[in-house]
């Protein structure tokens, strides 16, 4: 068996600050997080794993990610004065929940998550059912200060044949898994967690890793998004004193255009003759 788990505490209070909506979103939207952090954790690969929770006629959209830097961030765009129900499987049939994976170079891979369960932890097992083939097991727990969550899985075995089905060991420790308190998750340190739970097994700890909010906003990104959308509609966004303030949803980083900026971004002045024309290259973000 192996497994993650994983705990966000200054780092889930600084995207809870941000304004995540009604305490139910807040609550979703700390779980997203958790469950990006705790399958980033389980792939070990370069890249993010991001989960994202679309209900356009009731949630709105909830976007969790973390990055193989151990780097984390989330968002929520609520629909104002929507009832959010109780229950997972009753935000709608237009809901959408997805898994996706991003890779240097611009791979991406995307799986498609039924909601079924009352919680996002059911929802997520039987993706790792249906897709993977893997028996896993999950808990989820948040608050408006500190989110955390657990991920049981069965390994294949050698060369990644044989059967895949729940053994007699997994069945046994997914029973123990499933005892644990969202208390327990949320305020115990995690050692004291699996060594409660498993008291009788041979719980190896790997080396963990801090998990710290970061956004990869940046001007050169505004830039390029405005360079996108066009000259007209962006300069349709000025205001009547020729200026306009872009703010990113997930640090609230603000960047001010005005009419000079926009010029130079969409007429650039050419190139001197007989100027060197190499670039660097483009612009980090």
């Amino acid at each position: 068996m192996r497994g993650v788990i994983a705990r966000l505490g200054p780092a889930w209070r600084t995207i809870a600050a941000h304004g995540a909506g009604a305490p139910q979103v807040l609550n979703w939207l700390g779980q997203c997080q958790t469950a990006a952090a705790l399958f980033a954790g389980d792939i070990k690969m370069r890249g993010s794993v991001s989960v994202q929770l679309r209900a356009p006629s009731t949630v709105g959209t909830l976007f969790g990610e973390c990055t193989d830097a151990g780097t984390v961030r989330a968002i929520a765009r609520t629909v104002p004065g929507a009832t959010l129900p109780a229950r997972l499987d009753a935000v709608g049939g237009d809901a959408l929940l997805a898994i996706t994976i991003e890779r240097p170079g611009g791979l991406r891979y995307q799986g498609l998550v039924p909601l079924e369960g009352e919680r996002l932890e059911q929802a997520f097992e039987g993706y790792f059912e249906r897709s993977e083939q893997l028996p896993t097991a999950i808990r989820l727990a948040a608050t408006d200060t500190v989110c955390a969550g657990m991920l049981l899985q069965q390994v294949p075995d050698e060369g990644g044949h044989g059967d895949r089905a729940p053994s007699a060991d997994f069945e046994r420790l997914g029973f123990l898994f499933r005892t644990v308190t969202d208390e327990e998750l949320l305020t115990l340190a995690p050692e004291t967690v699996l060594r409660r739970l498993f008291v009788e097994d041979d719980v190896r700890l790997q080396p963990g890793r801090r998990l710290a909010f970061a956004c990869s906003c940046s001007r050169e990104r505004v830039e390029r998004v405005l360079l996108s959308l066009g000259e007209p509609e962006a300069r349709a966004a000025l205001d009547a004193a020729g200026a306009m303030a872009v703010r990113c949803e997930f640090c609230g980083q603000g960047y001010a255009f005005d009419r000079s900026m926009l010029d130079r971004l969409f007429h650039p002045p050419a190139a001197a003759p007989g100027a060197d024309r190499r670039s660097d290259g483009p612009a980090g973000a």
